[in-house]
């Protein structure tokens, strides 16, 4: 065989059915590895190319033992299917099996088995490893793609977020055409158009011709410096002065110019406007909103949340703790508070509202912060759920609520967390239903629920349930 370590001994080949030429032909042009495998299975006869491993010594090692103890035990089945296969058609299918070497990894090899007549069978075999070493780079590769391919739909969906929420006009212009290649949603509202009627169109497009010459010239500088300074232009149609940034950049071999237009004249002009609008709505809203201060003082109501908890007027609320009339004094603002913290929102909380007249109303609560304004404040929406609730099981409804504010959270919070807050919930719940079932009796509850007192009690005291009990008796 070409570049064989060892030439196959012919005189071990059957002489009946095959000249020796026509062997020594066929084991040359098998390629790295050639066995002779006689009736029974043994190797009689190994050779393998320079390049083959493991090394001669280990081919060697074969010599005189099964064919199929040479090879790992999940290649067993296809030894003996070769060799079947030889001996009732002559030739076998080309399988792969893997040999273990002392080495390192297994050594993979492709057979064909020859039938020569008298039962010996000639395996002629290629080493697997080159290919295999180039499937597994083409799998590195595609999954390096992939990764890639992830990475930039992440950027280009972070890229449109912030260009499309972003509050300042924003075009994209292709320096060489002078063709608008983007135009987020606020420059729509400044030219009164749509981004796609904005695409294509030529730049400066909606400036008043006084004000083209010194955009001309922020152009040209933006162009030969990669920015100009903010410069003062007036709209076309008598309309309101603005001021204009301009960068440049390249992308993919092309320039490109980032047209900012400030939003000093018109973005602080809609703020206001939209201002106005939301503290309309929200004071006329059906649900109770409240804004507090990060410890939950109360800063500002409207008039249905006065009206949950029976004040005349919004100074009677001004500066007071929102938990003097929500849930539990001292406990319920806490969980809002730390599950805040924790998780950045708490969605549909069921709780009670205290009136000052003695009133009690079933709302869920929804909270949120915002912490980068200019005084750190949270938002309260307070739901009435009290008709809600007649229609169906109480313990139902809080544990359906209990289960969908937990399922919010998947995604943002570890299954361990998620897990000890269920358990945290639904203990809580049973507890409160069996002092409600035992009229507030502790020792019955505990046997309702088949704790001892103690631990009943330790339980109480962690879910901030141990005020106003009765031990013994009824409250």
């Amino acid at each position: 065989m070409k570049g064989s370590t060892k030439a196959l001994s012919v005189t071990s080949l059957p002489a009946s059915g095959i000249d020796r030429d026509t062997a020594v032909a066929l084991i040359a042009a098998g390629g790295d590895i050639a066995l002779v495998v006689d009736g029974a299975g043994v190797i009689r006869d190994v050779a393998g190319s320079e390049a083959a491993e493991p090394g001669n010594s280990e081919l060697r090692g074969w010599l005189g033992r099964l064919w199929v103890e040479t090879v790992t035990a999940d290649s067993r089945g296809k030894v003996e299917a070769m060799l079947r296969d030889a001996a009732s058609s002559g030739v076998s299918r080309r399988r792969q099996v893997n040999h273990p070497t002392a080495a390192g990894p297994d050594l993979p090899v492709s057979y064909t088995a020859v039938c020569l007549g008298g039962g010996t069978v000639v395996a002629v075999g290629r080493d697997m490893r080159p290919i295999a070493s180039l499937q597994h780079r083409l799998v590195e590769t595609q999954q390096a793609l992939e990764r890639d391919y992830r990475r930039l739909r992440h950027v280009e969906t972070r890229y449109r977020l912030l260009f499309q929420g972003s509050a300042e006009a924003i075009l994209i212009v292709d320096a060489a055409t002078r063709r608008i290649v983007d135009a987020n949603d606020a420059a729509a509202r400044l030219f009164d158009k749509t981004p796609d009627k904005l695409n294509g169109r030529t730049f400066p497009i909606g400036i008043d011709v006084s004000s083209e010459p010194a955009l001309e010239d922020a152009l040209a500088n933006a162009r030969s410096v990669g920015r100009s300074g903010a410069i003062a232009v007036r709209l076309a149609g008598n309309g309101p002065t603005v001021d204009v940034s301009i960068s440049c950049f390249r992308q993919d071999a092309v320039s490109l110019f980032l047209v900012r237009f400030g939003t000093a004249a018109i973005g602080k002009q809609q703020d206001g406007e939209m201002g106005g609008e939301v503290v309309e709505l929200l004071s006329n809203a059906p649900d109770a909103f409240v804004i507090t201060d990060v410890e939950g003082r109360v800063m500002s109501t409207n008039r249905a949340f006065l009206d949950v908890v029976q004040l005349s007027g919004e100074r009677q609320a001004h500066g007071r703790l929102i938990s003097d009339w929500i849930g539990r004094p001292g406990a319920d603002l806490p969980v809002f508070l730390a599950m805040l913290r924790k998780h950045g929102v708490v969605r549909r909380m069921d709780t009670a509202v205290r009136g000052e007249q003695g009133g009690s109303t079933e709302v869920e609560v929804s909270v949120t912060a915002a912490h980068d304004a200019e005084e750190p404040c949270l938002g309260f929406i307070l739901r009435d759920i009290g008709r809600r609730i007649a229609h169906g099981p109480q313990g139902a409804r809080d544990l359906t609520r209990a289960v969908e504010e937990l399922t919010s959270l998947v995604g943002r919070t570890s299954l361990r967390d998620l897990l000890r807050d269920t358990t945290d919930l639904v203990e809580r719940h049973f507890i409160e239903a069996a002092l409600e079932l035992t009229n507030n009796n502790r020792t019955a509850a505990s046997e309702v629920l088949g704790l001892s007192r103690q631990s009943l009690y330790v339980k109480l005291r962690r879910h901030g349930l141990a005020a106003g009990g009765n031990a013994e008796g009824g409250s």
